[in-house]
């Protein structure tokens, strides 16, 4: 019966080809978004973790409280034994120390005074000590433009649209200009030995990066950072664990009351991402619901006008003793078998879209010209396992649910009809 129908289905354009169209559309659309906002959530997270938070990251509890504000007369204090403790404590997680600071930079002509300036904000990191894990984790060998790394403390790297925008050359000596961790004013004279593009707006508008040996002392911040961040060795966060770890050790060296008491956190556990990427969920669930009821509408009205042309159909089939429920389910059937091959082909081609766009990304560095947000200026979508089954849930449920509703009236033919529509 079941090799009888779908002949009858397949042979039949007009009850296969609109409806296994439909599906098509829609499958791809939902795997091309799942795979799209997962590409987006993982670039979040990897341009937070390795430009903002770390996996965890150690601050003292009042330069927590103050997080844009760059408190460094809050800073951990006492770097080597606060290094020394972390290893001890969580020997498996990769720390390493930052300091976050801003202020103007100052290039002078050939008679000292200013030629350009600009204001920046910078990061000092852990550029010069053997095994330090910062040039992987920002990818310095692959974001450097021109020029090399640093190879002294009063060497830094500034981001190439600044170079740029100053017109800075190589080899030049820059002042910063700026406030040190008490809060007093301070200058100090640095040589460009590089320029880096990170691909992230945010960084790349006005960033300069220096050892933090280098520039600790400028900034009168001697065995001290602003804060230490915690990378698993092989850069995949892990939730669950990341959360533990900071819940533990909070427990054992925290105190609210204090502000220069330890406070340990966790990539997701910072409120403004947890609430971006809670967003992206809903989202995900959202374009998935909508997807099963445009294409549950389309069919069910598909359906409609075909149990019209199958009208003759039923009635000969009632009448020669086949159940009300068998023909139902026969429909049903019918939907199932467009709804399988309305999948595997929406899937196909909704992948084929997504590795490319996982591939080739799409530049929305237009649009961020004044983002604060980490996010990379090309995003890519990311083909995942949940990327071959997602698209299954609006194909095979929009069909089943649109010819179950239109399939409906099949319980209205009246057999005490059958004779009289014959006879006419």
């Amino acid at each position: 019966m079941m090799r009888f129908l779908l002949k009858g289905l397949f042979r039949d354009r007009s009850r296969s080809f609109f409806p296994v169209l439909t599906v098509v559309a829609g499958v791809s659309l939902t795997v091309v978004a799942f795979s799209w906002i997962r590409g987006t959530e993982a670039d979040i997270l990897r341009a937070n973790a390795a430009f903002s938070t770390g996996h965890l990251r150690l601050t003292t509890q009042g330069y927590l409280r103050e997080p844009e504000q760059t408190a460094n007369e809050l800073a951990l204090r006492d770097l080597a034994g606060v290094m020394a403790l972390l290893q001890e404590t969580y020997p498996e997680i990769r720390w390493t120390p930052r300091t976050r600071f801003s202020g103007l930079f100052d290039l002078p002509d050939s008679l000292g005074e200013t030629r350009a300036q600009a204001p920046v904000a910078g990061l000092a990191v852990d550029l010069l000590s053997p095994g330090s894990p910062e040039r992987e984790i920002l990818n310095l060998e692959g974001a450097l433009v021109r020029g090399r790394m640093p190879r002294a403390p009063g060497e830094i790297l500034v981001s190439d649209l600044l170079a740029r925008r100053l017109g800075l050359e190589l080899g030049e000596v820059g002042t910063f200009i700026g406030t040190t961790g008490s809060g007093s004013l301070t200058t100090a004279n640095f040589s460009v030995v590089g320029t880096v593009r990170f691909g992230v707006t945010a960084v790349d508008r006005g960033g300069i990066l220096g050892d933090i040996s280098g520039i600790g002392p400028a900034l009168d911040m001697e065995d001290a950072a602003g804060e230490v961040l915690g990378f698993f060795p092989d850069q995949i966060y892990r939730q669950g664990a990341s959360a533990e770890m900071a819940r533990a050790f909070n427990e054992r060296h925290g105190d609210p009351e204090d502000e220069l008491a330890y406070r340990m956190g966790h990539l997701r556990g910072d409120q403004g991402l947890a609430t971006l990427l809670d967003l992206a969920g809903v989202v995900t669930v959202a374009l998935i619901a909508l997807f099963v009821a445009v294409m549950s509408i389309v069919l069910w009205n598909a359906g409609l006008l075909g149990s019209l042309r199958r009208y003759g159909e039923f009635g000969v089939r009632l009448a020669v003793g086949e159940k009300y429920h068998h023909i139902y389910g026969s429909l049903l059937a019918e939907a199932l078998a467009i709804g399988v091959l309305g999948s595997l082909l929406g899937t196909a081609l909704g992948l084929g879209v997504s590795y490319y766009l996982q591939v080739q990304g799409l530049s929305i560095a237009p649009f961020l010209k004044d983002a604060s947000m980490l996010i990379s200026d090309v995003l890519r979508a990311r083909v995942t396992l949940g990327s071959y089954f997602i698209g299954f849930v609006p194909g095979m449920l929009a069909t089943l649910l649109g010819t179950a509703i239109s399939g409906l009236g099949i319980y209205r033919r009246q057999t005490s009809q059958l004779a009289k529509e014959f006879e006419g």
